[in-house]
């Protein structure tokens, strides 16, 4: 079996989102760029020559983005999200600073980009501290208050 691929719909966004992802993720890049042909222009409406899909990776996940065009319903959804493990509260920064675009979906690690896409900016520490039974109840009452992670404050929570 080939390798499972997920595919983003976009409008006409596929090819800046697949530039500005691959330009946060460590051990990302752009592997294909399809273009419109001209057979496809009247079903599209899409100019031929215009980009169809990027095919990219980010850390060796790899993705499709597809400039479908405008279509009823095709809306992302935080339904789906990607997880970004990260080490330290620096890396935390860096992500939430790139990724969080619209701050009313922002809640507990979780923050919405410009394209649609929702991530969850976590810190590893986190699964750490969640998994001693002793800590669960505090750290998880911290966590409910923030929007992004703060490591001391869920270290400092699972010592109290």
């Amino acid at each position: 079996m080939k390798d499972i691929r997920i595919n983003f719909w976009f409008d006409s966004q596929a090819e800046e989102a697949a530039n500005y992802y691959t330009s946060l993720f460590p051990n990302s890049k752009i592997t294909d760029v399809q273009k419109y042909p001209e057979a496809a222009v009247e079903i599209s409406g899409k100019p031929a020559g215009s980009v169809l899909t990027v095919e990219f990776e980010l850390n060796g996940t790899k993705f499709v983005g597809l400039n479908g065009g405008p279509q009823e319903g095709f809306v992302f959804s935080p339904a789906t999200s990607f997880i970004v493990p990260c080490e330290s509260q620096e890396e935390i920064d860096r992500y939430w600073a790139a990724l969080s675009a619209v701050p009313e979906a922002e809640q507990c690690g979780w923050c919405t980009d410009k394209f649609g896409i929702t991530w969850q900016v976590v810190p590893t520490v986190l699964y750490e501290l969640l998994s001693d039974p002793t800590k669960t109840e505090k750290v998880t009452a911290a966590f409910l208050q923030m929007k992004k992670f703060d490591i001391a404050k869920l270290v400092e929570a699972g010592n109290a």
